[in-house]
């Protein structure tokens, strides 16, 4: 098992703490792996057998439980008397209103508990509403570069073109299987629009995938897909992007407007979270190189805590604009500078915006590195690799 240090040290800083730990992320980026090996570390500090109650509801002998009451009771009976139970419960959305079983373990003495699922609406339905103020969320991504490069032993430079090539999704899994939690899930809250229709939300899926860094709305969707031949409505695009983004597999970033300090409504785009994913539904011999990298850096900018917007600047575009404890970095990310007119369109953003935030040009390009004026222009790869 890769063992993920910075998502078991999150874990742990929160180890014993009134909070219910919620970890969220697409399916099989390591949720399950990760309990399992905090588990381990659990028992490595002293905790024992008894006081540990962990349940994947992806495996076939705990359908039982699938029931909240059956839940409730199956986990109520193995509680530890005057000493810590820590409580794992690992794809917890296939449970059938959960939210009432973490709610009324969570009001009990001397319990621990742990809970992961593989889309967003499980914390902005009743689990949100039920425990407001009482959860954290840790949001897990497939492995990072730095995480690759240490796991593989390959040079950087030939440790990143694969890692634009590879990834850890299965698309039919992943698509399929989590819209269709998903939607039994928002269904019965809400009563949304099924997502019944599999060829449509694979092209909407494949439409995203080939337009990764570029400005999108539900309208251009539907245009698209209407162009293509297929009679859709606005609303449907709209569910079923809803789906694609819920489920981790897409995730979408407003537009910040820089002067005026505010989120733009318009022109949104979207990230997928895994490139190997990418490539596989959507085979080409050639992507965008830059893209493809502006894609990498938009997760590792996650990885590290940050709030991540585009930024806009009068007519020009920043690629993020990073938020971090009060903190702004700018960041441009392009494969390649070494053409003058290139330079000049990237630096020109950057040069623009008066403030004194730091303001940093990521790129594979050796030959531009340096400072220009303040502004830093740094290797993607090594700037991937830093601690």
């Amino acid at each position: 098992m890769v063992e993920r240090k910075e998502y078991l040290q999150k874990l742990w800083s929160w180890k014993d703490e009134q909070v219910i730990k919620v970890v969220t992320g697409i399916r099989r980026c390591g949720k399950s792996t990760l309990l399992k090996q905090y588990q381990n570390k659990l028992k490595s500090a002293g905790v024992t057998e008894e006081q540990i109650i962990s349940i994947n509801f992806e495996e076939l002998e705990n359908e039982p439980l699938l029931d909240y009451k059956s839940l409730y009771q199956y986990i109520k009976e193995r509680l530890c008397e005057d000493k810590m139970t820590y409580i794992f419960l690992d794809e917890i959305q296939k449970v059938t209103s959960f939210e009432k079983v973490v709610d009324s373990l969570h009001v009990k003495e001397n319990i621990d508990i742990y809970i992961t699922g593989s889309n967003a609406y499980m914390l902005s339905g009743d689990l949100a509403t039920l425990l407001t103020g009482r959860y954290v969320e840790i949001s897990m991504l497939p492995l990072s570069f730095k995480e690759y490069v240490e796991i593989t032993g390959i040079l950087k430079e030939q440790a990143f073109s694969e890692y634009m090539k590879t990834g850890g999704g299965i698309y039919n899994t992943v698509i399929v299987r989590d819209i269709e939690d998903r939607q039994s899930r928002k269904e019965m809250n809400c009563g949304k629009r099924k997502i019944t229709d599999i060829t449509l939300l694979k092209t909407i899926a494949r439409y995203l995938a080939s337009v990764i860094g570029s400005p999108i709305s539900i309208k251009s969707i539907t245009n698209y897909l209407i162009s293509s031949g297929r009679k859709v409505s606005a609303n449907t695009v709209s569910d079923y992007v809803d789906a694609l983004t819920e489920s981790f597999i897409f995730y979408s970033v407003d537009r910040f407007d820089i002067v005026g300090k505010q989120l733009l409504k318009v022109n949104k785009k979207l990230y997928m979270v895994d490139l190997g994913l990418r490539n596989h539904i959507l085979p080409r011999k050639r992507y965008d190189l830059g893209f493809s990298i502006e894609n990498i850096v938009f997760f590792e900018l996650l990885r590290r805590g940050n709030k991540v917007n585009i930024g806009k600047y009068g007519a020009t575009e920043v690629d993020f604009v990073a938020q971090k404890q009060g903190v702004i970095v700018y960041y441009q990310v392009t494969a390649d500078m070494t053409a003058e007119e290139t330079f000049e369109r990237e630096m020109r953003p950057l040069q623009e915006i008066k403030d004194n935030y730091e303001k940093i040009v990521l790129t594979l390009d050796q030959f531009s590195l340096g400072n220009y004026d303040g502004i830093k222009v740094i290797n993607v790869i090594d700037w991937l690799l830093e601690n």
